[in-house]
């Protein structure tokens, strides 16, 4: 079995967001090929937007650190390190107030 550090992970990609000209850094932390589920640990600088987009179908995100915002049509919903919301099933964006690590988990049909 492989054990993954994610606070490690999370400073090395909360680094390269930093430098990056996107604001963000992401890897798959577990997905391999036939898997039924994919978790993503995306990295966004302070003050940057994964802009909007379309629902991954069955979807969570959870906060490892920071705190974001995510926004579905007139919805919003505030996230601090811990926190965990079901994704909408609508297109959506999420905003980093702090330098925030997020964990996408999508269930794969």
């Amino acid at each position: 079995m492989e054990v993954l550090r994610v606070d490690e992970l999370a400073a090395a990609h909360l680094e390269s967001a930093a430098s990056s000209e996107s604001g963000r850094s992401a890897t798959t932390v577990y997905g391999r090929s036939g898997a039924r589920l994919r978790q993503t640990l995306i990295a966004l600088d302070a003050g940057r937007t994964l802009g909007e987009h379309q629902s991954p179908g069955d979807a969570s995100l959870m906060c490892l650190q920071g705190d974001v915002v995510l926004r579905a049509g007139d919805a919003e919903v505030e996230l601090r390190s811990g926190d965990l919301v079901a994704v909408p099933p609508q297109r959506h964006d999420v905003h980093a107030v702090t330098a925030a690590v997020l964990l996408l988990s999508v269930a794969l049909h």
